[in-house]
């Protein structure tokens, strides 16, 4: 409420009230006399709106309430009704998946009943053999044969029936025979130290006359070794990367030479690669510091399989030189004091029995013509020779040594006799590895 000042009659103010929210308003401008605020008309007319606000409040809470009643009566009726406008509708099974709603149909393919698998027909009984079978897995053996003169010519024309194989003295038959002259997988195992010049100068030329007598198709690894071996080239049918790998050797590191380590290591390399073979070892046979002893690398060799090594022994001018001179004692620096003319003796022994083991065979060149003469024929053996597979007639896998032996004889059993262009007979020699190791299985 508002109290307002508007001039009156005889100069007087007279108070006039101004009510804004009701339902009757009354204003006044210039009053007379003082008169009741509200009048009865007012309350009259006031009255009468109640009532009919009322009236209206009652009449749509009715209609709404209706309306409720309504909705949750068609809510209830839709399903029956669309069941009825579409005659078609199933249930959704839960074999038929996917969603579960109102639309339809869904068609559900029947699983056709597939017949039962005949049963398997027993084989048929035979008299006298009893209700079982033994199955056998016996490994073929494989041994590389080369048959060459005295001088290492290699003889070719012999056939299936010119070879005997024995096997811990017990005749073997051969199951496959042929003559290969293929492409040649090898590695060249080079010793290279701080030793003497004329060693390290045979060693790395040696190394050129055999990296120059290879083909196309042949696949070689070079490795050096003094205290510990380092691949010089990886397996490679480049005879440029080859020769790359080998122009690497030009200032030696240690003096020490651990011969027995670096062949170890490089045989347990090869066992990985499938195939037969070859490791061309070009090096003195000396063992100044290695880990293991001569009976753990013997022991290696013999277990190793399809591996054949050609040895070449280098140093022989220092050899001679120091025989006569006393100065053996320090070739191979502070780890061979003391050693004398017993111990290259003992080295070529080595060499010529790692060959003997697995078919190869040992080269003591003394000259450079030696060295072009000995790869020569080298080249020529592992390209020439023999293989020979068999079935041993003992199938125990129990990891054993067992001893080889191959003859080569006439046609009717007896010794064979050949002759050269002059009709002069003339001196052969087989050469096989001494053995192998049998498989070994654990139960």
């Amino acid at each position: 409420m508002w109290l307002l000042r508007f001039p009156g009659r005889r100069g007087l103010a007279v108070r006039g009230n101004i009510p804004f929210t009701k339902l009757c308003v009354y204003t006044s401008i210039g009053v007379a006399a003082p008169i009741p605020m509200f009048s009865m008309t007012c309350i009259r007319n006031s009255s009468r709106s109640a009532q009919f606000c009322a009236f209206l409040l009652t009449f749509s809470l009715l209609v709404g309430v209706l309306a409720i009643a309504a909705i949750s009566a068609v809510g209830q009726d839709s399903p029956s009704s669309s069941a009825s406008q579409n005659p078609n509708q199933q249930d959704v099974p839960p074999e038929a998946g996917g969603p579960h709603g109102n639309t339809g149909p869904y068609a559900i393919p029947k699983k056709g009943e597939e017949p039962p698998p005949p049963p398997p027909e027993k084989p048929k009984k035979v008299e006298g053999m009893p209700d079982y079978s033994i199955h056998v897995d016996v490994p073929l053996v494989t041994v590389p044969v080369m048959v060459t003169t005295k001088n290492g010519q290699f003889i070719p024309n012999l056939k299936k029936e010119n070879f005997r194989v024995y096997e811990d003295g017990a005749p073997q038959t051969i199951t496959d025979f042929k003559v290969e002259e293929a492409p040649i997988t090898a590695v060249m195992l080079i010793e290279f130290a701080n030793t003497w010049w004329p060693i390290e100068y045979e060693a790395i030329k040696g190394s050129y006359i055999f990296a120059s007598t290879l083909k196309k198709d042949d696949w070689v690894a070079a490795i050096s070794y003094d205290m510990h071996p380092d691949i010089l080239v990886d397996f490679t049918q480049d005879k440029n990367a080859l020769m790359a790998g080998l122009n690497q050797l030009r200032i030696p590191g240690f003096s020490e030479t651990n011969f027995f380590d670096a062949l170890y290591d490089t045989i347990d390399r090869l066992d990985r690669v499938e195939g037969h073979k070859y490791i061309i070892l070009i090096s003195t046979g000396l063992d100044t510091f290695s880990k293991l002893t001569l009976d753990k690398i013997e022991k290696k060799v013999k277990l190793s399989h399809d591996i054949t090594i050609f040895s070449v022994s280098i140093g022989w001018q220092v050899r001679e030189y120091c025989e006569t001179r006393g100065c053996t004692t320090m070739s191979h620096g502070m780890a061979s004091y003391g050693m004398g003319n017993i111990d290259w003796l003992q080295a070529d022994n080595e060499m010529q029995t790692f060959a003997k083991l697995t078919g190869g065979r040992f080269y003591q060149p003394r000259f450079t013509g030696d060295f072009v003469d000995a790869f020569k024929d080298i080249g020529e053996d592992i390209r020439h020779q023999y293989t020979i597979s068999y079935k041993p007639t003992n199938p125990k896998l129990d990891g054993t040594y067992r001893k080889l032996k191959v003859d080569v004889v006439a046609p009717d059993g007896g010794p064979l006799k050949i002759q050269d262009q002059k009709k002069k007979e003339v001196k052969y020699q087989v050469i096989a590895r001494d053995g192998y190791t049998a498989k070994h299985t654990v139960d």
